[in-house]
């Protein structure tokens, strides 16, 4: 075998392997997963002020009652330069109304486990009673006396809903997919070094001179 061609053969296997590691644990990350940082109360105690928030992309066409999700809407909340994270109520079609004391959706009062204090409305002023148009949303905060949401809209028309297509990420509990993530990419950063430097080594061993070889010693001739 030539000199340096193991080495070479290891580089130019390890360096798009990693290359491809790297590039696809980005690209995941980018267009799949993230976390935020909490920045207020109002979805308390299900996520408190200086919580992590674990989120996947999802489309508006997947977005399910119950979902817990972050949305974009400037016009509504010119101050915020975040997203703003809410519980959805209900989806097109839902009827979702409140008498000040109760929550209820479809006409059934709906279960709540996760509100803060156990406290379905927070405010007993806000009594509506809205039918979500279809494509979109109408959503709560879990801590009901500390959230602006929907019920505090509903003079802009469409019950204080919310865009479906507004909607940029749901939350999940699986923080271990960020840290495959982030494994992902330390393994290909690693796996693309070991491969460019194998390839460089296998390289210059392959330039370096061959060593020429001594003459033999001349045995003189025996004389006759």
């Amino acid at each position: 075998m030539r000199p340096g061609r193991g080495l070479r053969i290891t580089g130019w296997v390890l360096l798009p392997v990693g290359i491809l590691l790297l590039v696809g644990a980005v690209l995941t990350g980018v267009y799949g997963y993230s976390a935020h940082k909490v920045a207020s109360d109002s979805m308390s105690p299900t996520y408190t002020r200086g919580d992590t928030a674990y989120t996947e992309m999802v489309d508006a066409a997947d977005v399910r009652r119950g979902d817990v999700v972050l949305y974009n809407l400037p016009e509504r909340y010119p101050e915020v330069g975040a997203p703003i994270m809410q519980r959805v109520i209900g989806v097109g079609g839902d009827r979702v109304n409140s008498d000040g004391r109760r929550v209820f959706l479809n006409g059934e009062p709906l279960v709540e486990s996760y509100l803060s204090g156990g406290d379905p409305v927070g405010d007993t002023t806000q009594v509506y009673d809205v039918k979500v148009p279809e494509g979109r949303l109408f959503l709560l905060g879990d801590n009901r006396g500390n959230s602006l949401d929907s019920r505090y809209f509903r003079d802009e028309g469409n019950g204080g809903t919310v865009p479906a297509d507004a909607v940029l990420e749901r939350t999940h509990d699986n923080e271990a997919v960020i840290y495959v993530i982030g494994l992902g990419a330390f393994l290909g950063i690693g796996a693309a070094l070991t491969g460019f430097g194998c390839g460089l080594a296998g390289w210059l061993v392959g330039r370096r001179p061959k060593p020429v070889p001594a003459p033999s010693p001349r045995v003189p001739s025996p004389q006759g």
